[in-house]
């Protein structure tokens, strides 16, 4: 199986489970390499309830050498963050960079200003929001993170969708911009397994999205963005097959920022 790099840990505060049973469950799955990225802090804290603070950082490094101790070497356990795009940021996530020897830092877009849409939290304010105009707001948000160069993966391309709010027509209007934008900053985007479990009821990206991403040299990791040891790897065959359909034929595996690749399963 794939590397699966999106994964999370208690100190986020909306997850379970201990280093060694995460573990166990990569190595059930087969997986080539496991990677751990909790929800990075973020100031001024308290930022929100769904991630690390600041505090919690050596806790985190612990934890992540529990789990290469219980690998043992039977599996490469990578370090990384998922680090959220907010305007402004790019000093903070630069820091961030440099307070460990990363493996990979993830960038994400949860929040549109101060809005964490995908929230269930703030579902209601869906509902008085206008779609087409969310999405505009998110897709150019999602290039601008991409054209920062700040990381190694961009994470759940399409997570706007999380709650089915789409817009009518032909959605490559919104997909084609932040295509170049990706392909121009040499970064890599995943196929997200965790929209299958979401009103959605989608991987994240879209099929499309997928298709144009492959057509434009975009590289690509599976991830389960796993926050229980049960989800470690979640629907990675699925996965997988969208992938090939899509017209990939490896994904990417990523050590100190370099990036090799592998080839999917048959």
């Amino acid at each position: 199986m794939p590397a699966d790099y999106h994964t999370h840990t208690p100190l986020c505060r909306h997850a379970e489970g201990e280093p060694e049973a995460f573990i166990d469950a990569a190595l059930r799955a087969g997986l080539t390499e496991y990677g751990v990225s909790d929800h990075a802090p973020q100031p001024p804290e308290p930022f929100d309830d769904w991630r690390m603070a600041k505090a919690d950082l050596p806790e985190y490094f612990e934890w992540i050498e529990r789990a290469r101790r219980h690998a043992a070497g039977r599996i490469p356990v990578r370090s990384g963050l998922e680090c959220d795009w907010l305007n402004g940021c790019e000093p903070w996530i630069s820091e961030l960079g440099s307070r460990h020897d990363w493996d990979y830092l993830i960038g994400s877009v949860h929040y549109l200003g101060d809005w964490d849409f995908d929230n269930p939290k703030w579902l209601g304010r869906w509902a008085e929001s206008d779609v087409d105009a969310v999405w505009t707001h998110y897709w150019r948000t999602y290039a601008q993170m991409a054209d920062s160069g700040l990381f190694d993966i961009l994470a759940h391309p399409d997570l706007v969708k999380k709650f089915s709010h789409v817009p009518g027509g032909d959605l490559d209007r919104f997909y084609e911009p932040v295509i170049d934008a990706i392909a121009a900053a040499g970064s890599i985007i995943e196929l997200n397994t965790a929209g299958w479990h979401k009103p959605c009821a989608e991987a994240y990206p879209a099929p499309r999205f997928l298709e144009l991403a492959c057509s434009a040299g975009i590289g690509l990791v599976i991830s389960s963005d796993s926050h229980a040891p049960s989800e470690v790897a979640r629907d990675f065959p699925s996965a997988i097959q969208i992938a090939k359909a899509a017209g990939y034929r490896e994904t990417v595996l990523i050590k100190k920022h370099q990036r090799h690749s592998e080839p999917l399963p048959e």
